[in-house]
């Protein structure tokens, strides 16, 4: 049996760069709250999601009531979300965090149960079935779907989501057969500006033989190791000084050996709009950063990218009603003009430009390609059976309603009067699914600390939780309440499901696996990228339930 490890104490679990970043994150309201304990049990809370926000928040909880009893539930086998499926895999250093999450996992206070989709549907356990053994729920899931552009043509053979893209060469088993035609020409179009169509860029371009070094897939190194893809445009609908990347991934590209940088036909003068010795600090090292380019010259270059901007993307277009032939894009422009934002203070200048607005010209153009990749930003989506538990879920925005702490609160009721007088008893947020798909790993760190820290401040203060009459799973406890059923209820839940959970030392298995075939190549790991797979390498190594573990 794997032992585990004894609990670390303090900061020590937080890589060092997230741990300086932290270090400014906590509203002083919530610094200081009473740990006089009001409660005579530790709280159970069942997590549900496996990515950064909802380890982060199980990370603070631990470190502000080390006697919390945490169960988190993951759709697939194996942790870690994002961390795994969503970061590029020349980018090393932020799977990093990984780390610091493993960790986590093995506090012995800490549940990890994968392979348990929540849901209504068949070998899915519904949240009726989970709730009632807890004090409380996490929604911590993320963003699973991506925003969708909504213009003709947009399901030709061809048109890509980003998002799968990316999933398919970090070997997320839902994209394992994704199959993009990267033969059929030598040009690509990326819709998008953000990190997440740089990383495409990045991939498809990249020298083979870096890429050969990291995680990505064997399958994704053999398909792109036969791409005729030369060029990519980078489209964006706004300006050069609106656009959602980062200095360092625009840096990354601009730097990388053989690869050739086409500036827009336009120039950048006529793009930006302001004198580059009037703008804030930050915008004027992008404009620098552009307009210095690439170091490789594109007569030397071997592959070539190009940014364009203030094209809308209006039509994806094809003779044969199948197959992508082209892009048609309508010409945006400013709706005022840029140097009437700058006013000389720094942050309000750069609030201004980036939030600077674009209008349609009517003018049309396209771009002749084979294949188009829709980077517009993930989008978060209800679970089957939220409702059911009263939790809700606003479709407009893409996110579980909260009080922006992490408080799930009902519309119907509103937050009016006290702080959680709309509050869903025992329900929290944290993450891509509490406020939109946006921000880094640091920033979902963020987020998740605040939620961990409203979740411990309204246990200790003796605020609802999800009522106890409610918990068909309760066992007598100790004196002053009840003790919920937690896993060792709800684990009854999954087997009369038929649902086959993965524990955290069956996916120590799984890694080892996935370590070895990747050393056999020469890097770190090789994927497993199919869930039945997966299992598998379980019954290879034969299986081992959670009774090892004991209960909780």
């Amino acid at each position: 049996m794997l032992a585990r490890r004894a609990p670390v104490s303090g900061s020590s679990w937080i890589c060092s760069a997230c741990r300086s970043h932290a270090r400014h994150q906590t509203a002083s309201s919530l610094r200081a709250y009473s740990t006089a304990a009001t409660r005579q049990r530790p709280i159970h809370l069942a997590v549900i999601g496996s990515g950064p926000a909802g380890y982060y928040t199980a990370y603070r909880l631990l470190k502000k009531l080390p006697d919390a009893r945490i169960d988190m539930f993951e759709s697939l086998p194996v942790p870690y979300g994002l961390v795994r499926y969503g970061v590029a895999p020349d980018h090393p250093e932020v799977k990093k965090s990984a780390e610091t999450l493993m960790t986590v996992s093995e506090h012995p206070h800490f549940n990890f149960a994968g392979n348990v989709p929540i849901g209504t549907g068949p070998g899915h356990l519904p949240l009726t079935a989970l709730a009632p053994h807890y004090d409380a729920v996490l929604f911590a899931y993320g963003a699973n779907k991506d925003r969708k552009l909504n213009v003709p043509g947009e399901d030709l053979k061809g048109v890509v989501s980003a998002r799968a893209f990316v999933g398919w060469y970090n070997g997320l088993p839902e994209y394992a057969d994704l199959n993009p035609d990267l033969k059929g020409g030598d040009t690509a179009v990326v819709i998008g500006q953000g990190n997440v169509a740089l990383d495409v860029t990045r991939i498809l371009l990249s020298p083979l033989e870096l890429l050969r070094k990291t995680d990505l897939t064997e399958n994704a190194v053999q398909t792109l190791s036969e791409s005729n893809v030369k060029n990519v445009k980078v489209i964006g609908r706004r300006g050069p000084l609106q656009a959602p990347y980062t200095i360092k991934e625009l840096r990354e590209l601009l730097h990388m050996q053989t690869l050739g940088f086409a500036p827009p036909p336009e120039g950048w003068d006529r793009l930006m709009g302001v004198e580059r010795r009037r703008l804030p600090r930050q915008l004027k090292r992008i404009a620098e950063l552009l307009e210095k380019g690439s170091k490789t010259p594109m007569t030397e270059a071997e592959k070539a990218w190009q940014l364009g901007y203030l094209r809308a993307p209006a039509a994806f277009l094809s003779n044969d009603n199948t197959n992508l032939q082209a892009v048609g894009f309508e010409q945006q422009e400013y709706d005022v003009d840029p140097s009437s934002l700058i006013t000389g203070d720094a942050p309000t200048d750069l609030n201004a430009v980036r939030g600077l607005r674009v209008r349609s010209t009517g003018t049309k153009s396209l771009i002749h390609a084979h294949l188009a990749f829709r980077s517009v930003g993930y989008q978060s989506a209800p679970l089957d059976g939220m409702e059911d538990i009263g939790v809700p879920f606003d479709t407009a925005r893409g996110i579980i309603p909260n009080d922006r702490w992490g408080r799930i609160i009902s519309p119907s009721e509103g937050p009016a009067g006290p702080l959680t007088a709309g509050h869903v008893p025992g329900m929290y947020c944290a993450g891509w699914v509490k406020r939109g798909p946006t921000g880094v790993i640091a920033s979902t760190m963020d987020d998740a600390f605040t939620t961990g820290d409203i979740i411990a401040k309204d246990w200790e203060e003796g605020t609802k939780f999800i009522p106890e009459e409610e918990n068909r799973g309760a066992s007598a406890g100790e004196a002053g309440g009840s003790s919920r059923g937690g896993w060792k209820a709800v684990k009854r839940e999954i087997q009369k499901r038929g649902i086959r959970s993965v524990s955290w030392y069956d996916w120590t298995k799984i890694d080892a696996e996935e370590r070895r075939r990747g050393a056999l190549r020469g890097k770190e790991r090789e994927k497993i990228r199919g869930v039945s797979e997966m299992l598998a390498v379980l019954d290879g190594y034969g299986r081992t339930s959670y009774e090892n573990w004991g209960d909780r």
